[in-house]
């Protein structure tokens, strides 16, 4: 659990200390835009701006029955990050699944990549794509 949230508490930190710094400097204007800056990161790269993950078992279970594809990622993958904001609202249509929380789905993507754990990975009728282009995902959703 503490590794899904290691990038984002390290940008908070970093953006304390630096905000720290800014203050008794006598720049507060600064502190306060350097800590907005490092807290939007922190946010993008934590768990928070993804769907609600499933477990691997459970993604198969409704793609089967409703067709959706499949994204496999994890928390601090840049091109994860880009994926889910390119999708926009569109990302609630697919099973995400948190492959820091799921060692099935992690299990899953390397027998996809040839052993590495590559994401996002996305599985659409069965046929995994890796990183794939964020306008191709959003045409295969039913």
């Amino acid at each position: 659990m503490l590794r899904r949230w290691m990038l984002p508490i390290l940008f908070l930190a970093v953006g304390l200390a630096a905000a720290a710094r800014q203050v008794t400097e006598g720049f507060p204007g600064g502190a306060v835009t350097l800590l907005l800056i490092f807290l939007l990161a922190a946010a993008l790269l934590s768990p928070l701006v993804f769907p609600r993950s499933v477990s691997a078992a459970e993604a198969l279970r409704r793609s089967e029955a409703d067709g959706r594809p499949i994204v496999y990622w994890r928390p601090g993958c840049r091109y994860c990050l880009r994926l889910r904001t390119r999708l926009g609202r569109h990302a609630h249509r697919m099973h995400w699944v948190d492959i820091w929380r799921d060692p099935d789905g992690a299990a899953a993507v390397r027998a996809a990549t040839g052993g590495d754990e590559t994401v996002p990975t996305v599985v659409v009728a069965g046929k995994p794509h890796v990183n794939p282009d964020p306008r191709w995902v959003r045409a295969q959703l039913p």
